[in-house]
């Protein structure tokens, strides 16, 4: 399977639509599916802004479209009357196979998401091409809970989308890269699971975004890993 990892910079705005839909359209001819990171149709400090620019599902009827020639992953703002909820969204042939609500709302320090969005409560496991495939978003992957569901579910592939602020600088590097690293290198070994990790870049409001996005093999071992800080969409044979 060739996988693209779209590590992109989004905007606070609704433009970033035109923005996945140009990377889809670069790459569709090249890769079975196109990964982009959380938020990454409107950005991450939404805030009060999230009323105006979240999505209803039938305003992306170009990204259902578009999954006709490759899968697409989006991360993005989602509105269903007044519930918003953090989702990763997974178009494959037309259709949306699968819409994954992130549980665990971060809501202390620097995030607030928690006074914005609904959590979701559930992870649902699905088939396509004849892989199981599981999607989280950001940290629900933090919670020993998650990995539990994730072991009784048992899939082929674990879809991270995330948007993570560098934190925790040193000589000897990001410590919150160390911290994700090892979080994701154990759950691929848990769940003799690849996983795709696609961290976002970029800067909103003071936080600046790390990258770092990868792939971690089931025995725990980083087979592809993209720069940090970088506006980078590579693919790769998986």
């Amino acid at each position: 399977m060739r996988v693209t990892l779209a590590q992109i910079s989004p905007k606070l705005n609704r433009s970033n639509l035109k923005t996945v839909l140009e990377i889809v359209n670069e790459m569709k001819e090249s890769s079975d599916l196109i990964v982009f990171p959380e938020l990454s149709l409107n950005g991450y400090m939404l805030q009060d802004k999230l009323f105006e620019d979240a999505w209803y599902l039938d305003e992306l009827q170009e990204l259902f479209t578009a999954s006709l020639h490759v899968d697409i992953v989006v991360g993005a703002a989602m509105r269903e009357g007044d519930v918003f909820r953090n989702s990763a969204l997974y178009f494959s042939k037309g259709e949306l196979l699968n819409k994954h609500d992130k549980i665990h709302l971060p809501n202390y320090g620097m995030f607030e998401e928690a006074r914005y969005f609904n959590a979701g409560n559930r992870i649902d496991t699905f088939i396509n091409n004849n892989r199981k495939i599981s999607m989280l978003v950001c940290e629900d992957l933090w919670h020993t809970s998650i990995h539990e569901e994730l072991k009784r579910a048992n899939p082929d592939y674990i879809i991270a989308l995330v948007a993570s602020p560098a934190r925790g600088f040193s000589d000897e590097g990001l410590e919150i890269e160390k911290q994700w690293y090892t979080i994701i290198k154990k759950v691929a070994k848990e769940c003799h699971a690849t996983v795709l990790f696609v961290n976002r870049v970029g800067f909103e409001d003071g936080l600046g975004f790390w990258g770092g996005s990868c792939i971690v093999n089931e025995k725990a071992e980083i087979i592809h890993r993209l720069a940090h800080y970088e506006t980078l969409v590579e693919t790769f044979d998986i």
